[in-house]
């Protein structure tokens, strides 16, 4: 009897029950799937709940989950951010849908900074919603938008969704590949919303933002210019520790060895923290009790993933003793699938899981099941990783839970129901088949 699969399928069924039908938080409904889940460990549950729990402990990727979600919340609050938005809305400001293609852009950057999609539709479309409203976009159309750009926040690097999946991985995959390979995918998704937002406003007859709704260029530099500061918190550890400057330093006998642990997934959060706060310390608190209140906003937050991270991680490893690899192995085996198939199915089963899940939540169900489908068929770990990944940043797009829609929806005052199918039609399908000519080996992407 394939007990992992089982497992597994009660594992996502308890989730989506404690999430979606009980209204329990992801970290709660995580807890219960793990709790669940250790039951078919029998009279060994408690050993296995212990073994899980003590894993999750070790596991980096809780670490820096957490250091992602500080690093968001300091741009945020800091205000870079709305700095960032000024500068992309003197530049793509005078084109005609300029306001969509300032969503657009600020949704890829905030994505990189993020990681949420909800977030990143409401940090971004509360500035760019209402405007494009006020330049003649109807409200579903600008919700649409709004809602679909809003999956750049798990498609860009860093994110938790890639946290996650790096951490399924394990030793298939390193974590510079799937940065630099999910960046390529992010991007195919950044040109693919541009040339939706062409068509939009072709099709909706779509005019120019007057000219005195635009900061000059060089005023928008002159004001915010420091803002874009904070992406060499990104570039700098990649750099270091990926391409020509790399190979240079490691054959340095004393730099050679510091940089085998340098951790990406730890100094990207931290140095773009760590240059938000320097940027941004006029904003800062100024006394104690402005610094305790400050920082307990942030709480919040951290006990969402924290703890949707440390139980999912524990679930995943008393999965993995339930025998959950060996019986994807033998259920492939009897199926006898070929790769393209598989892909199609494993795309459909995560852009399905992400409608009422987000796509953190919705990775930590599937995510390691399905990356071990793929990699079963033949497909490369790195590409796989990467096309889970863009499946699951249909989360944004997919009707009728997402966060990000609701989001959109009160941004711009359009019913939600009115963005489904174009959701569905011109983003969730799009993005499917994205990240099905990655992991077909059709689309190009670094890291491989």
């Amino acid at each position: 009897m394939p007990i992992g699969l089982i497992a597994l399928g009660v594992f996502i069924a308890v989730i989506v029950l404690g999430n979606v039908v009980l209204r329990r938080n992801m970290g709660e409904a995580m807890l219960l799937g793990l709790l669940a889940t250790t039951l078919f460990a029998g009279t060994g549950a408690p050993q296995a709940l212990l073994h899980g729990l003590r894993a999750a402990l070790d596991e980096e990727v809780l670490y820096a989950a957490l250091a992602f979600v500080f690093m968001a919340y300091v741009v945020d609050r800091t205000g870079l951010i709305q700095r960032l938005l000024e500068i992309l809305n003197s530049v793509f400001g005078r084109f005609r849908g300029g306001p969509a293609l300032v969503d657009t852009v600020g949704s890829a950057a905030m994505g990189a900074l993020s990681g949420s999609n909800s977030g990143n539709t409401a940090t971004t479309g509360a500035f760019t919603g209402p405007w494009m409203v006020r330049t003649g976009w109807t409200p579903a159309r600008s919700a649409t938008v709004l809602a679909g750009n809003g999956g750049l926040g798990a498609a860009m690097p860093p994110s938790s969704s890639m946290v996650i999946m790096i951490g399924f991985a394990g030793s298939l995959v390193t974590t510079g590949q799937i940065y630099l390979a999910l960046l390529a995918a992010g991007l195919y998704q950044v040109v693919w919303r541009a040339l939706l937002v062409m068509y939009f406003v072709r099709r909706d007859g779509i005019q120019r933002v007057p000219g005195d709704q635009i900061k000059p260029l060089r005023q928008a530099l002159h004001d915010g210019g420091s803002a874009t500061l904070i992406m060499f918190g990104a570039l700098i550890p990649i750099v270091v520790t990926i391409g020509p400057l790399a190979t240079f330093l490691e054959d340095d006998a004393r730099l050679g060895a510091a940089l085998e642990d340098v951790s990406l997934l730890t100094w990207i959060p931290v140095l773009i923290t760590v240059i938000a706060l320097v940027l941004g310390r006029r904003s800062l608190p100024r006394s104690s009790g402005q610094w305790f209140s400050w920082l307990a906003e942030s709480m919040p937050r951290f006990s969402s993933i924290g703890a949707l991270l440390f139980f999912a991680v524990a679930a995943s490893q008393v999965l993995s003793e339930l025998g959950l690899e060996r019986d994807i192995d033998r259920l492939l085996g009897e199926l006898h699938l070929n790769p393209y198939v598989s892909v199609l199915i494993v795309g459909v089963l995560i852009a399905v899981v992400a409608g009422p899940l987000s796509s953190t939540a919705t990775l930590t169900a599937v995510g390691q099941v399905s990356l071990l489908a793929l990699v079963a068929v033949g497909i490369d770990p790195v590409l796989a990783v990467t096309a889970i990944l863009v499946f699951a940043s249909t989360e944004g797009a997919s009707p009728p839970a997402s966060g990000s829609i609701f989001v959109a929806a009160g941004l711009t005052g359009a019913k939600p129901e009115q963005t489904f199918l174009p959701l569905i039609v011109y983003y969730m399908v799009p993005i499917m088949l994205i990240g099905c000519l990655i992991a077909w080996g059709v689309l190009p992407v670094f890291g491989t």
